[in-house]
């Protein structure tokens, strides 16, 4: 932990900051929430978002499967002002290389940690993580944009990660099971992660955050980094900026759709499809959030996302290691009596919410984020 003053970075944008912390928020009880709430109130036009605040159980899409590579895709939109930028104001590479190698075994190991092992010791640990995941892929991006230069030849890497992942997914064979089969029993994602992946499993015989899916989510991080190589281009009108980062998102959704039918949106095997899909919905998302904050400066209403998006791993994190549920309950836990079931745990969630926020605040205005 270490202290960094608010905006130090001058091309900062809020608009990024804004994005994270709408996309921590959900992870943090605001799915819980909208669940609860429709648990209680019955409301009939709740119901299907409620449904959206679930992953899908395999082959398909829900709105909660987007966060994990939403965030993945933001960090990649920071490649290009957090390293780029520093080599081309001169900076050694071997410098950067360090810099990302470092990111990269921190959040590795803060995976190990996430998943027991201070708790459990090394026996039966699950070494894949959410967290590996970001630092490993975070790593091959930004590594892909240090030793690049342009935006087209970031893409052809990512064409080749997606041509790569695809190859691999719908053509080599896996024993007992043959090519091209995509459950998890018979993927080359669970093959690889069986015979190659050290430790336990999160699912047994797959996991979703595997050495494949690892690459393949790679390409998502990269996506992210061309996206901010766009923002940061000076012969670029604002305006413009949020129109190509919304036009190509849209290309991105519809080529998912148009794969899908026979190549399906996989979350756990981050198939290409999901790849380009979550890429494709993350690029809408960031163009409109671009556009009212940091375009058209709208923002009187960003205060509450950008506490928890200044400050996100450190609350992904704590709250695995802060029991925010007993404090919720030590406190609230009265109305439970008082109004019932159903609106009382409202107030349980509502109430480990804002304690999750406060924290953050308390961090904020005292200037200390959690720097990795």
């Amino acid at each position: 932990m270490e202290k960094e003053l608010k905006g130090t970075m001058k091309e900062r944008l809020y608009s990024l900051d804004t994005l994270r912390g709408f996309d921590m928020f959900w992870i943090i009880g605001g799915e819980w929430f909208i669940v609860k709430l429709f648990e209680y109130t019955g409301w009939g036009w709740l119901d299907p978002i409620a449904t959206q605040m679930h992953h899908s159980h395999w082959a398909g899409f829900h709105f909660y499967d987007l966060i994990f590579p939403l965030f993945m895709f933001i960090s990649g939109v920071a490649i290009p002002y957090a390293l780029v930028s520093k080599k081309e104001k001169g900076v050694a590479k071997t410098e950067l290389y360090k810099k990302i190698t470092r990111r990269m075994i921190i959040l590795v190991v803060f995976g190990f940690i996430y998943n027991g092992m201070l708790k459990n010791g090394l026996t039966d640990l699950r070494m894949a993580s959410v967290l590996g995941q970001i630092g490993i892929a975070y790593f091959l991006a930004s590594l892909i944009s240090i030793n690049t230069n342009s935006v087209m030849t970031r893409i052809y890497w990512v064409l080749g990660i997606l041509l790569g992942i695809a190859g691999f997914q719908l053509l080599v064979p896996v024993p007992g099971y043959g090519a091209g089969v995509l459950t998890a029993e018979g993927s080359i994602n669970s093959w690889i992660d069986q015979n190659l992946l050290p430790g336990r499993l999160y699912q047994k015989i797959t996991d979703p955050e595997g050495l494949l899916c690892i690459v393949s989510a790679s390409s998502v991080t990269l996506i992210g980094a061309v996206a901010g190589t766009i923002l940061r281009r000076k012969t670029i009108a604002a305006e413009r900026k949020a129109t190509i980062l919304l036009a190509g998102g849209a290309v991105l959704i519809a080529l998912a759709l148009m794969l899908s039918p026979f190549y399906p949106i996989v979350k756990k095997l981050w198939t290409v499809p999901f790849n380009l899909l979550t890429a494709g919905i993350g690029s809408v998302l960031l163009a409109l959030f671009y556009f009212i904050i940091d375009v058209k400066k709208k923002r009187g209403w960003i205060f509450f996302f950008q506490v928890i998006g200044l400050n996100s791993i450190t609350i992904y994190m704590g709250k695995e290691i802060i029991d925010f549920s007993y404090a919720s309950e030590f406190i609230m836990g009265w109305t439970v009596q008082v109004f019932g079931k159903g609106a009382g745990e409202l107030v349980l969630i509502t109430t480990i919410i804002a304690f999750e926020w406060l924290l953050l605040y308390y961090f904020y205005k005292n200037k200390i984020f959690l720097k990795v």
